[in-house]
């Protein structure tokens, strides 16, 4: 495996400016870049390189000249929001951003499943966690059957197609945040449909991370290294289920943590662990949203944890067949 970093912890600086700030950390060989949607593109101009076979060229040229290789596109959108303008708009930066990636020889594009509304009238995204009251369990199955496997068969056949995988990020507020529901839109859709398995999403839902990963096997496809620190006394009163803003760090359940700050090395590597054991041998790419830590404390611990993890080895070419 190799260790990685998703680009958005670099969004003020400028790819050869980002580029400089990596070689800080030898460690790092791989780079996750964003192309749109939430993640922004603040390091590539998705349109240029589709449209210039030099711009796309000189891109690839620049990271791979820094040492580095790309894990991934990443693109994460609502594309099935209610709104039809909101989710064309994410649809379209899903299709451009496969097209490139196939363009860069990349194999993984990340985003999220999306959330509809709950029924065809709605206009804002529904979440839906319990199958009561009864409308609930409607609405739920309405989201599935009418627009979630509708859309992903056909972005799954597209992304097939140009070969290339689609690491759905199981995310709460997503009709896909956990590894069932991850699975059950794998079923549904194709074994293009895999996961970007992210286990700071995972552990306050109080998901086993290696039991997780077992489950998951070769539907992998790309993998997120943020931890989650929780609160145990506002657990205690309150429950993981949290939507207070990110702002009132003492008053939640839990907040996102540089890895190594909410879950000790030997958890990170019984996760190491179980992803050679599923057959995983890709990157280990880190992302950054702690807000107790500077970008270079949290990615310098981050980089020193996971370091004493992994043995670092090329990737393997096309890691989910």
């Amino acid at each position: 495996m190799r260790l990685g970093v998703f680009d958005p912890v670099f969004a003020k600086l400028s790819l050869a400016e980002m580029l400089t700030e990596l070689k800080r950390y030898p460690q790092i060989t791989a780079i996750e870049v964003g192309t749109g949607g939430w993640p922004g593109s603040n390091h590539i101009d998705l349109d240029a390189c589709l449209q210039s076979a030099d711009a796309a060229t000189t891109f690839k040229r620049q990271i791979e000249d820094a040492g580095l290789v790309i894990s991934a596109l990443s693109c994460h959108g609502n594309p099935v929001h209610p709104d039809q303008t909101i989710a064309k708009d994410y649809d379209t930066v899903f299709r451009k951003t496969v097209r490139l990636a196939e363009k860069l020889g990349v194999r993984a594009v990340v985003t999220f499943s999306g959330c509809p509304g709950g029924g065809p009238e709605e206009t804002r995204p529904n979440w839906i966690t319990t199958p009561w009251p009864p409308e609930y369990s409607d609405m739920l199955a309405w989201q599935w059957e009418q627009r979630l496997i509708p859309y992903w068969k056909d972005a799954g056949a597209f992304a097939a197609d140009h070969g290339i995988g689609m690491a759905i990020e199981a995310h709460p507020g997503f009709c896909v945040y956990n590894p069932e529901t991850a699975m059950q839109l794998r079923a549904e859709a194709g074994k293009s449909i895999g996961i970007n398995l992210d286990p700071s999403h995972f552990y306050w839902q109080g998901i086993d991370l290696p039991a997780a990963i077992a489950y998951l096997g070769e539907a992998i496809f790309h993998v997120h290294a943020k931890d989650v620190a929780l609160n145990t006394s506002n657990v205690a009163r309150t429950g993981v289920l949290d939507a207070k803003s990110y702002t009132r760090m003492q008053d939640r359940s839990w907040l996102f943590r540089s890895v190594g700050w909410g879950h000790d090395e030997l958890e990170w590597k019984r996760i190491a662990s179980a992803l050679r054991l599923a057959g995983y041998d890709h990157v280990i790419s880190i992302e950054h949203e702690d807000a107790l830590a500077s970008i270079r404390e949290g990615l310098g611990a981050a980089v020193a944890t996971l370091s004493r993890v992994i043995l670092q080895e090329p990737p393997v070419e096309a890691w989910w067949v």
